[in-house]
C-alpha cells in the first residue's frame, strides 16, 4: 500500500497547484467570469417590459383610439373648424369660442353637409369640405320674407339689421330687418347662412366609439 499512499500524495499536490493557480488568475483578473443563456433572457425580458411602457403610454396618449381607426356614424367626436364665405369672409371659427366643438355624427345635431363631411377621418387629419347651401341652411324661402307696418312695432325705433323675435306655434323666431321706409319695414325670417356655400376646415381631435 506503500505506493498507492505516493499516488495520492502526488495527485492531492497537483488539485492544490490547480486551486493554487486558479486563485492567482482570479487575482490578477485572468479568469473571466462564464456567461451564458441566462443573461441574454434576462436583457430581452426587460426590453420586452420597456416596449409595453412606451405602448401603454402611446394608447392613454392618443385617447384609447386604434391605429387606422376613422370615424363613422355615431361615433362622438371633437373637433376644431373654420367657416368662411366663398370669398373668404370667416363666419364662424371654434377659436372664437376657446374651446373645441364635440357632437355625435349622424344624430342631426349638426348641418347635413358637416355631419358628412367628417366621415372616414382620423384622428390628426385636417380636411376642407365645400358645402352647397341645400346641404347647410336650405335655399333663401321668400314665404319667409315679410313685410310689417311700423305702427307693428309698437313705437320701437327701427333700424336695418336689427332683429325681432315673433312667437310662432309657441317657438320664438327672429327676423332681421333688411329695409324700413315711413310705412314699413321688410324682415327675413330665413336663418342667416340660408342661401349661402360655406367652406370649412375641419381638423379631428378625438374619436369616441
Amino acid at each position: 500500500m506503500e505506493h498507492g499512499d505516493k499516488t495520492d500524495e502526488k495527485s492531492e499536490k497537483i488539485q492544490n497547484a490547480v486551486v493554487q493557480s486558479d486563485a492567482v488568475k482570479k487575482q490578477k483578473g485572468e479568469m473571466k467570469p462564464k456567461t451564458g443563456f441566462g443573461n441574454i433572457k434576462i436583457k430581452l425580458l426587460l426590453i420586452l417590459v420597456v416596449v409595453a411602457i412606451f405602448a401603454g403610454a402611446y394608447i392613454v396618449f392618443t385617447g384609447n383610439v386604434a391605429l387606422g381607426q376613422t370615424v363613422k356614424a355615431g361615433d362622438n367626436i371633437e373637433v376644431n373648424y373654420t367657416g368662411t364665405f366663398t370669398n373668404g369672409t370667416v363666419f364662424d371659427s371654434t377659436s372664437l369660442h376657446g374651446k373645441p366643438f364635440n357632437f355625435t355624427v349622424g344624430a342631426g345635431q349638426v348641418i347635413p353637409g358637416f355631419d358628412q363631411g367628417v366621415l372616414g377621418m382620423a384622428v390628426g387629419q385636417t380636411k376642407t369640405i365645400t358645402i352647397p347651401s341645400n346641404e347647410a341652411y336650405g335655399p333663401v324661402n321668400p314665404a319667409l320674407i315679410i313685410s310689417a307696418p311700423i305702427s307693428a312695432f309698437a313705437g320701437q325705433k327701427v333700424k336695418v339689421g336689427e332683429s325681432f323675435g315673433e312667437n310662432v306655434s309657441g317657438h320664438v323666431v327672429y327676423g332681421v330687418v333688411t329695409s324700413v321706409n315711413a310705412t314699413n319695414a321688410t324682415l327675413d325670417f330665413n336663418p342667416p347662412l340660408a342661401g349661402k356655400t360655406l367652406i370649412f376646415k375641419i381638423t379631428v381631435l378625438s374619436i369616441q366609439k
